[in-house]
């Protein structure tokens, strides 16, 4: 009937409407395609990021919407923070590294130590990483655990033992409502150590924070065979909450 049909049309728009709210306001899924954030994130992780974490810009709005002036109900990330924001370069994709340096802070790496406003950023050496190569592959990499200046740890990864093109840099002095962000994986990471391919984050660049993987898999499921969807589920990592 007509008005079955115009019932069911409303209640679809009203999910819609109610989902983009919820995207917009409160969380939004994204899901990991690179390594740049291991150990910390995996590819195939799926995770949630709290909009409301920094306050809103237009990068909060579906396909950045110029709606919102500057940035509103702001609040200051911290040291340490994982952050999904709008590359600069190109004010379109989205990229997730991990908050290293405030407005006014001098971020420098030394033989692959990080060093905020001259002084040595606590490194200490853990077990080894077995990073999955694929193809039932594993190799080991060094790993450590990093105490930023406000007591935040979190563990990153070496693969070029210190010597890698981003492990000596100058200094970078970090623009007044900017950002310094810098992958886990500290090797392979495209950073705000590469000046022309992202460079500092803009206050108004920032989409949210991520807080809690709800999925993971690592992308050996075949359609054809329904096992296969289970056993590539890391269930390990489900529900986990971000640090």
């Amino acid at each position: 009937k007509s008005g079955s049909f115009f019932d069911f049309i409303k209640t679809i728009a009203y999910a819609v409407a109610i989902a983009l709210v919820v995207r917009t306001v409160a969380y939004e899924p994204f899901n990991i395609p690179s390594k740049s954030m291991l150990p910390t994130l995996e590819v195939g992780d799926y995770l949630f990021v709290s909009k409301f974490s920094y306050g809103y810009s237009k990068h909060s709005l579906p396909f950045s919407l110029p709606l919102i002036p500057g940035r509103i109900l702001f609040t200051e990330p911290e040291r340490g923070d994982v952050a999904v924001f709008k590359n600069p370069i190109d004010d379109r994709t989205d990229f997730i590294k991990r908050i290293i340096g405030l407005p006014g802070d001098k971020i420098q790496m030394r033989k692959g130590l990080l060093y905020v406003d001259d002084k040595p950023v606590q490194k200490r050496r853990t077990e080894n990483y077995a990073e999955d190569l694929a193809n039932g592959r594993f190799r080991s990499v060094l790993q450590y655990e990093e105490t930023l200046p406000n007591g935040r740890k979190h563990r990153v990864l070496e693969v070029q033992l210190d010597r890698g093109e981003l492990d000596n840099t100058g200094i970078y002095s970090v623009p007044k409502g900017h950002y310094f962000v810098m992958g886990d994986n500290r090797d392979n990471s495209q950073d705000s150590r590469v000046i022309q391919q992202v460079g500092f984050i803009p206050q108004d660049n920032l989409v949210g924070r991520a807080e809690i993987l709800f999925f993971s898999t690592n992308g050996r499921s075949v359609w054809w065979n329904p096992v296969s969807w289970w056993t590539a589920v890391r269930g390990h990592r489900l529900l986990k909450l971000i640090k």
